[in-house]
């Protein structure tokens, strides 16, 4: 129950960040000068001319980045029904400072002084479109995911009645045994779409959200072999049809 505190934190900062980069292309200045310091200290050019879409693509990751935190913070106030286990106090340290460095990632992968550029109609590419779409999409299944496990705590009226793991089903479970981290996956890798393909910060981003969210999902999937004799063995762990 204490990612919710990951959440807090990443829609307040990531909130600040979207609003500092918004604020600075319609005023037409500069992003604030600390920010350009940090810019400069992971090697970004301050004097760096806005080039071709960046920062439109940039602005739109940043805000997605923040609807996500907003809607996984909501899920964890009003939908989930956590257990009684606990977090590992290192793994929870660096959950904090994640949500604060992928911000951050998002906002050095344009130039400090930001640039008037193109109106924002011409800024809208096909692969702005094809990311939208994918990142709408994973966000709606990852959510009824959420609302599936919590159901299974719940009685009809909505009661909680027990604080017990059982096997769902229903959506992509019927395919993986945790396709909420898969849906996390395909959000993070629509991310990489929206910046164009070819921003390699993003895509190790993408390869940390991979290797993370497999491992977790790993482990809940031989949870449920393990306490479950009848569980669906036509399940994979993580991506369907694959792993």
């Amino acid at each position: 129950r204490w990612f919710t505190h990951f959440y807090v934190v990443s829609v307040f900062w990531n909130g600040f960040l979207l609003t500092c980069l918004f604020q600075a292309k319609v005023l037409g200045g500069s992003l604030p000068s600390w920010i350009q310091h940090m810019h400069c200290a992971l090697g970004r050019d301050s004097q760096s001319e806005d080039i071709g879409n960046e920062y439109f693509s940039a602005l739109l990751v940043l805000l997605l980045l923040w609807l996500h935190s907003c809607r996984r913070l909501a899920e964890c106030l009003w939908t989930s029904v956590f257990s009684n286990g606990v977090i590992n106090i290192v793994q929870y340290c660096f959950g904090l400072v994640y949500y604060v460095a992928v911000g951050s990632t998002v906002l050095c992968q344009v130039p400090a002084n930001v640039r008037n550029g193109k109106e924002l109609s011409v800024q809208i590419c096909w692969y702005h479109i094809v990311g939208l779409t994918m990142y709408i999409w994973a966000s709606l299944h990852q959510h009824r995911c959420f609302v599936i496990l919590a159901n299974l705590r719940k009685s009809k009226s909505g009661k909680v009645v027990s604080l017990s793991h059982s096997v769902p089903f229903g959506d992509w479970f019927e395919r993986v045994s945790c396709p909420h981290y898969f849906a996390e996956l395909l959000i993070y890798v629509s991310m990489a779409i929206m910046l164009g393909f070819h921003n390699v910060t993003w895509w190790c981003v993408v390869l940390y959200v991979l290797f993370n969210q497999a491992l977790a999902a790993v482990l809940c999937h031989e949870f449920y072999q393990k306490n479950f004799s009848s569980y669906p063995k036509h399940r994979k762990a993580f991506i369907p049809f694959v792993f």
